[in-house]
């Protein structure tokens, strides 16, 4: 499944990415786990593929998204990581994942990871884009954690390049949202895309984490769009 490519004008100087934009499952592939929990957390990014294509109209910004779910296999993982086709997911099971030989492993990786990969870097050098924006949602409550707190309405995530989050995060601070540094999980541990795509080639980017009950209908996309555009907009002219 080829990821979905929204054109946009490069004079934005942006280019959006949604890894876990979708909760679709392939013809042929069956992960074992009940339908209910295809339109959770467990399975795509609440929200996003809809802010991303909002973002997108507002920002004239071209964007790409990924197609498929997050339990078919995880585009924000490394090829080689032990969750790239994942086995459980916040305490679900994932059985049909599990009952994959090493070379079924290999081919799912090969037919949904790779042209993921592959587009992402097309679009950049297309585009030449002078800062990525990763965007992604986040559960207020992890069902095998249901007592760690999770209030922010926004989280940065970066790695070793902090240049857009240093920007960002007192901006998100300054319009009243309640800012994760790094949070609810850290960008050093779980940022492959990034990784691969913007800090080993030096190229700035933006981590956005949105909660997802935020970003749950239309209303709250409108709103958070406003937001967040306002935001990328301030960082990408400040690292200008």
């Amino acid at each position: 499944m080829n990821p979905l490519h929204i054109p946009g004008d490069p004079a934005s100087g942006l280019l959006i990415i949604a890894d876990h934009a979708s909760n679709v499952v392939p013809a042929g592939v069956d992960l074992g786990v009940p339908p209910a929990v295809m339109g959770q957390h467990m399975a795509v990014d609440v929200g996003t593929w809809d802010l991303a294509h909002r973002l997108a109209e507002k920002l004239d910004a071209p964007a790409v998204l990924a197609t498929l779910s997050r339990l078919v296999v995880d585009l924000n993982r490394e090829a080689d990581a032990p969750g790239v086709v994942p086995l459980v997911s916040d305490g679900v099971e994932i059985a049909g994942n599990a009952a994959l030989d090493a070379d079924e492993r290999g081919a799912r990786i090969d037919l949904y990871w790779r042209p993921y990969h592959a587009e992402v870097a097309r679009l950049i050098a297309h585009y030449s884009p002078a800062m990525l924006i990763s965007l992604h949602s986040f559960t207020p409550q992890l069902t095998t954690d249901p007592h760690q707190a999770r209030p922010w309405e926004i989280g940065v995530l970066y790695n070793r390049d902090d240049r857009a989050a240093r920007l960002a995060i007192p901006l998100l601070g300054a319009a009243g949202v309640a800012t994760g540094d790094n949070l609810p999980y850290s960008g050093k541990i779980l940022n492959a895309t990034m990784n691969a795509h913007a800090e080993a080639a030096g190229l700035p980017y933006l981590g956005l984490e949105v909660r997802q009950d935020l970003i749950s209908d239309t209303a709250g996309i409108s709103r958070w769009a406003d937001i967040i555009a306002h935001i990328i907009g301030h960082t990408r002219n400040s690292l200008a």
